[in-house]
């Protein structure tokens, strides 16, 4: 395929309450699962179509996937690679800390007992080419994390812009696999 979607969850109270969620499973908001419904609604309007809805396993993205599965009438799949990155020592600090943000740029830390960039990069390395080499129209629901790794799969950065990387809830965006 040469594109896919990719969707960030909705809400959740950790967002409101600017924490590190990772791979802690943390439940949409009352707006969380608003934004999602919004979410299959605006896919709908834009004559954005798929044959399948791949999403983390984590509650907040499942249940963004569903609500978007059930607007769209797109089936969905958990996919474990789509777990967002257990950052450790940092699950549940504040997500604007300077010492997060400063350790984001250690590709290959672990955050004491979590996952490194370069472990998640691998998954989602791997799941964008199996998306690439297959021929279905896909689309991704997951985690901050996870699209900071798939811009680094399409283009040059450096690692404050790596750092820096994010989507908001519940955006679309798309990606077109050069070549």
């Amino acid at each position: 395929m040469d594109h896919f979607y990719f969707i960030r969850h909705g809400e959740t109270v950790w967002n409101v309450e600017n924490k590190i969620c990772g791979a802690t499973d943390i439940e949409l908001t009352e707006r969380g699962h608003e934004q999602a419904i919004e979410t299959g609604k605006n896919l709908l309007e834009k004559g954005i179509h798929a044959d399948i809805i791949l999403t983390s396993p984590l509650v907040r993205a499942a249940e963004t996937a569903r609500h978007i599965s059930e607007m769209t009438g797109i089936p969905m799949q958990v996919e474990p690679r789509l777990i967002e990155q257990n950052f450790g020592r940092y699950e549940s600090t504040p997500r604007d800390g300077k010492e997060f943000h400063e350790a984001k740029k250690e590709l290959a830390s672990r955050f004491g007992t979590g996952e490194s960039m370069l472990q998640v990069a691998q998954r989602i390395y791997n799941l964008l080419d199996d998306i690439k080499a297959g021929d279905q129209e896909v689309i991704l629901v997951a985690h901050n994390g996870i699209v900071r790794i798939i811009e680094s799969y399409f283009r040059e950065m450096d690692n404050e812009t790596f750092s820096s990387c994010g989507i908001r809830n519940c955006e679309i965006k798309r990606y077109d696999f050069p070549g």
